[in-house]
């Protein structure tokens, strides 16, 4: 197996650019943004050879670099390269537009510097080829991501904000820390290759369950699942850049420490389960809850948990190529759109509007469920269908009913006939984009993410009740037009405004509502 240092060449230039950041402070900067605009370009070029390196010589693993084996290791293969990749884009992209969005701010250079180090650790998390570097780039990433959100710290709505996020990624800290001893006592090594190996081989005994449970505890922490996902829906006082950061990179975290320890995760049937659970009921109440929103930022955080939700169910369904896939798709758009949600008012009033919205009655539903899913079949059966695991078909299954609520609306008696060619067209490209991404994905990281297993009683049982669950929500959001106006829709808009109110506990256990006790970095952004 190939050695591989170029990985590390990434996080070298940002932790550079960091240092000139905090060393150039005052209104204005002369050398900080230049600087750490070229140092996030360059780290996108050492990453993009670092997968050329991938392609050309295959996957490597780097000798520790330390004393006692407790150091720097890197492990380049499809995943981290893939999310090396991800990582350098997104951060040179908001390095790129921070440079404007921060000019003439006080602090910009303090700023400057806390973003470069959270990339920084971001690059090194997903790099790490051994427990001791994933859990302390774990830590750093949570660390230096609650300076940034913090830069406002005079801010009430902030500091309550940054106190339960604090709260969050402390206990997401002790159970990855917990899970990495476990997995060391299991397998008599913190080298992470040689535990997957062993993994996969079947090995681990109970050390290994309990080292899953803990890894999707910190996960499901990470990744801000129901019922703690309030700090991500109120950590909006900070600069837009931030959100983007933490939105489009951060917050896959949780995602991809499920998919480095696929082969782990499988070895817990019953923890899998619990990860369709969690990550299938805070989509669904993340999506609702998206549409009630009424401030465009918010209503992006909303579409965080609950995309974070369905990526937590592929990894439930063990579907970690999908889920790779969507921590892609997911980082790219989010990235675009918070760093562009200044001119989404501009850009919804300009929306030229045809006329009155057609309303589908029942008929008009069913008949667009029922050919949207014939639709997703007959191009299945293209792809080869009869081949595909009971997941990915029910996955894919659950997205074509997105594309069937469109449908209904073309189904309608008033819709134009345009309209429903288009809903026709957006079917069929949304089941071969399904298929053929799926199928990319299965491919590129085959040897990589284990294969997923054929589905037992109790995973059967999940998927069923996960296919009817989105179908139903699918159907009731399609007719919805037809009681909108009925008060107990009313009232329930209220509650699904306020996320029935969940946040509300989780305020109380963690004592969010008071500022007081909340750590407040001032010293950090103070000119000298």
């Amino acid at each position: 197996m190939p050695i591989h240092f170029s990985p590390l060449l990434a996080p070298a230039l940002l932790l550079v650019s960091a240092c000139v950041g905090f060393s150039n402070t005052g209104r204005r900067p002369l050398f900080a943004p230049v600087i750490s605009e070229a140092a996030a370009l360059l780290a996108l070029l050492a990453a993009s050879v670092s997968v050329a390196l991938l392609i050309l010589t295959g996957p490597g693993v780097s000798p520790v670099i330390g004393l006692h084996g407790v150091g720097l290791s890197v492990r380049l293969d499809a995943v981290s390269a893939t999310m090396m990749l991800l990582v350098t884009f997104v951060g040179w992209v908001v390095v790129r537009y921070a440079r404007t969005y921060l000019d003439g701010e006080a602090r910009q250079g303090a700023f400057t510097g806390w973003l470069c180090l959270t990339l920084a650790a971001v690059l090194l998390l997903v790099a790490a080829g051994n427990l001791i570097q994933l859990v302390l780039a774990w830590i750093a990433t949570s660390l230096f991501l609650h300076r940034l959100l913090l830069f406002y710290p005079e801010r009430v709505a902030a500091q309550r904000a940054a106190r339960k996020a604090f709260v969050t990624a402390r206990m997401g800290d002790v159970a990855l820390i917990a899970a990495a001893v476990a997995l060391a006592a299991a397998y008599g090594s913190g080298n992470i290759g040689s535990i997957l190996r062993a993994a996969r081989a079947g090995e681990g005994g109970n050390l290994a369950v309990v080292a899953a449970g803990l890894l999707a505890f910190a996960a499901m922490l990470k990744s801000a699942q129901f019922p703690t996902h309030g700090w991500l829906t109120e950590v909006m006082e900070t600069p837009t850049p931030v959100s983007a950061l933490l939105h489009a990179g951060v917050i896959n975290a949780g995602g991809f420490l499920l998919i480095r320890f696929a082969d782990v995760m499988l070895l817990a049937p019953g923890v899998l389960a619990i990860l369709v659970m969690v990550g299938g009921l805070t989509a669904l109440f993340g999506s609702l809850v998206m549409l009630t929103q009424p401030a465009v930022k918010t209503s992006l955080a909303w579409s965080t948990v609950a995309q974070m939700g369905f990526m937590i169910f592929e990894c439930g369904l063990a579907l970690f190529p999908l889920a790779l896939l969507h921590i892609v798709a997911h980082s790219l758009y989010k990235a675009h759109s918070f760093l562009a949600s200044g001119g989404a008012v501009e850009r919804v009033t300009a929306i030229r509007r045809p006329g009155p919205v057609a309303i589908p009655d029942a008929g008009a539903v069913g008949r667009a469920f029922i050919t949207a899913l014939a639709i997703y079949v007959l191009v299945g059966l293209g792809f080869g269908l009869a081949h595909k695991s009971p997941q990915a078909i029910a996955l894919g299954a659950i997205l074509i009913f997105g594309v069937a609520y469109m449908l209904a609306q073309g189904f309608a008696d008033a819709a134009p006939r345009a309209l429903t060619r288009r809903a026709a067209v957006y079917a069929v490209a949304t089941s071969v984009g399904y298929f053929a991404l799926q199928t990319t994905a299965t491919s590129l990281t085959a040897g990589t993410l284990p294969g997923t297993p054929s589905p037992g009683p109790l995973q059967w049982a999940l998927i069923a009740l996960a296919v009817i669950s989105f179908g139903l929500v699918a159907v009731v959001q399609a007719v919805f037009p037809l009681w909108a106006n009925h008060p107990a829709a009313v009232g329930l808009r209220v509650h699904l405004s306020n996320g029935f109110y969940a946040n509300a506990v989780f305020d109380r256990v963690v004592g969010g509502w008071s500022a007081r006790g909340a750590p407040l970095p001032v010293r950090v952004f103070e000119e000298h």
